[in-house]
């Protein structure tokens, strides 16, 4: 099992070697230019006063990852577990720093008690029609977070990592997209049902790190309206 500082070692390595991403989106490369550049901050530490619930041979119980639930009013990905994060703006210097300033407007917490770790290679939505940068980063000091702005969140929370790894907790959604029907890992952890990109980059992540047990990919998850 690695140790917090263990996990942050292979966060760092990740960014720096890379990965690409295997989305079965046909188009999801195509027409990246025309595409609107946000970024994420996928924001790990050890901060979570309840550990995971079970163990994983990988990582440590008390690592988690922050993530926080969209309003459900919002006109893209409504009601879905996400990241923080959200467009690059002009007065952004990059995706870093974009996607510090929307994680601070969006759970309140404190950018300079984050260490962001790197990037990773940009993943096309084409449903909202953006090019994301996820952000992975490392909680170095506890900060205060809570939705800061309902009309775009309405519930900040931290997840065990160790419980996102669990098998029982994984499965697959389906969804239709231009006609033909996809399926795209999930995670079902405390009730909520983690899908869609957030989903596609913990699964890949994951994976990437040898942090991944086997699991069922048979097994199909229902999305709840609150996850639609």
């Amino acid at each position: 099992m690695s140790d917090p500082a263990g996990a942050r070692a292979e966060l760092v390595a990740l960014c720096e070697r890379g990965l690409t991403w295997h989305a079965d989106f046909p188009r999801w490369g195509a027409d990246a230019a025309s595409r609107r550049p946000a970024a994420v901050l996928v924001l790990f530490g050890v901060l979570d006063d309840l550990p995971a619930r079970v163990g994983a041979p990988a990582v440590a119980r008390e690592l988690d990852v922050l993530l926080l639930r969209r309003a459900a009013t919002l006109g893209s990905h409504p009601g879905q577990i996400a990241f923080p994060g959200g467009r690059i703006e002009a007065s952004d210097d990059g995706p870093i720093a974009g996607a510090l300033r929307e994680a601070a407007e969006e759970t309140g917490v404190d950018p300079a008690d984050v260490e962001p770790l790197g990037t990773l290679a940009p993943l096309p939505v084409p449903v909202s029609n953006h090019l994301v940068t996820p952000v992975p980063a490392w909680w170095a000091k506890p900060s205060q977070v809570a939705a800061v702005d309902h009309d775009e969140s309405v519930e900040v929370f931290r997840v065990p990592v160790a419980d996102l790894l669990d098998p029982a907790n994984r499965g697959n959604t389906q969804m239709a997209f231009e006609g033909r029907v996809y399926r795209g890992p999930a995670f079902t952890v405390g009730g909520r049902v983690v899908w869609g990109f957030t989903a596609l980059v913990l699964d890949r992540m994951f994976d990437e790190l040898g942090w991944s047990e086997p699991w069922n990919p048979d097994r199909i998850v229902e999305r709840d309206d609150l996850n639609r």
